[in-house]
């Protein structure tokens, strides 16, 4: 007697077409990049990365043929020209590997623990074993190539000690106390990746073939920038280092190697994850005006990940992720004698209208 099926379940299926979205955009990118990179070293390292990228597409694809689910349309191609000149210099490739890298290991983690299926938690568990290998060759390549800004460093304290007063919290009046560790890292961390966009956005900026997306990409850069400003005035306060700049990577080419389409995903995703990593920060920040600061940050970013959906669901762009079906919808046809295929159909050209 053969195994009843396990279907995979809504986190799961969610996964993998988030995935699939994330990787199908990441071999535009790759592809694109080989075309100019020279550095050897560099050049290994997205040759290896376009491996992993094109073999979890094939993956993912055989799980959603297995589960009768289409397959997204993602990126393909057609988002992609890859005789447009240089836009970014082979040290901004690397960069740019490493954010994307420690994306792609906190997402297979959180797919990991999400997924209930034996094969697809041992698929995602691969995943993450590969990036990290991924990660390891980019980061020792950095620190080898001399790129790499480490955050900065801690004195040692001379005993074990506790909070004694409530004071360790202030952060709008009163003398603030120092930034732990922890606060220090992701500071570093959330620098890092905006000096990322910034880059990424002076590039789209300049090869953007629609107005309203290079508007959007410009209000993008300015948010970037004011938040960078913000966590360098909390690291001048404590007199420690910032990472620097990478938009000098930048060439001055207007041709765009990319569709406004991908383009727009690329800075969305980016900005999601950005959103995700401030409230990882705040979760574990403890000094009070930093805690306010990540707020109003998150806000910011919030409302302009909103505009950029809404700009590429006017655009006709958005793809639409995997949801739970629309029982109102579904009832409403049975009671007038229609399958509920012709009344989404039905409801879809009344919206039209």
């Amino acid at each position: 007697m053969e195994p009843a099926r396990i279907y995979l379940t809504a986190p799961e299926i969610s996964s993998l077409w988030t995935q699939y979205m994330f990787d199908s955009m990441s071999i535009c990118f790759i592809k694109y990049a080989l075309e100019h990179l020279e550095d050897p070293d560099i050049k290994e390292i997205y040759k290896y990365s376009l491996e992993l990228s094109e073999r979890h597409v094939q993956k993912a694809k055989e799980f959603f043929k297995g589960e009768d689910y289409p397959i997204p349309q993602g990126f393909t191609e057609k988002d992609v020209n890859y005789q447009a000149p240089r836009l970014f210099q082979d040290p901004f490739y690397l960069y740019y590997m490493y954010i994307m890298s420690l994306q792609g290991l906190t997402g297979y983690a959180l797919s990991v623990g999400t997924s209930i299926r034996a094969d697809l938690r041992k698929y995602y568990m691969d995943c993450n074993n590969e990036t990290m290998t991924l990660f390891e060759k980019t980061i020792d390549t950095m620190l080898t190539k001399g790129v790499y800004a480490r955050p900065p460093v801690i004195c040692p304290p001379e005993s074990v000690d506790f909070v004694k007063h409530q004071s360790f919290l202030t952060g709008w009046f009163g003398t603030r106390r120092p930034l732990t560790g922890m606060e220090i890292g992701d500071i570093t961390f959330n620098m890092n990746k905006m000096h990322m966009h910034v880059a990424l956005k002076v590039g789209f900026s300049q090869v953007a073939a629609s107005k309203k997306v290079r508007q959007f990409v410009k209000r993008g850069m300015e948010i970037s920038n004011k938040h960078i400003a913000t966590f360098e005035q909390v690291f001048r306060e404590e007199k420690l280092n910032s990472p620097a700049s990478w938009q000098s990577h930048v060439t001055s080419s207007n041709v765009s190697p990319f569709s406004d389409k991908w383009i727009m995903y690329q800075i969305l995703l980016s900005t999601q994850v950005a959103i995700a990593f401030y409230g990882s920060a705040l979760s574990v920040t403890n000094r009070r005006d930093l805690g306010e600061k990540y707020l109003g940050l998150t806000s910011e970013l919030l409302r302009y990940a909103e505009d950029g959906m809404n700009l590429m669901i006017d655009l006709g762009w958005l793809e639409e992720p995997p949801k739970a079906s629309d029982r109102r919808v579904l009832s409403q046809g049975k009671q007038e004698g229609i399958d509920g295929r012709t009344m989404n159909m039905k409801n879809q050209k009344d919206h039209k209208e």
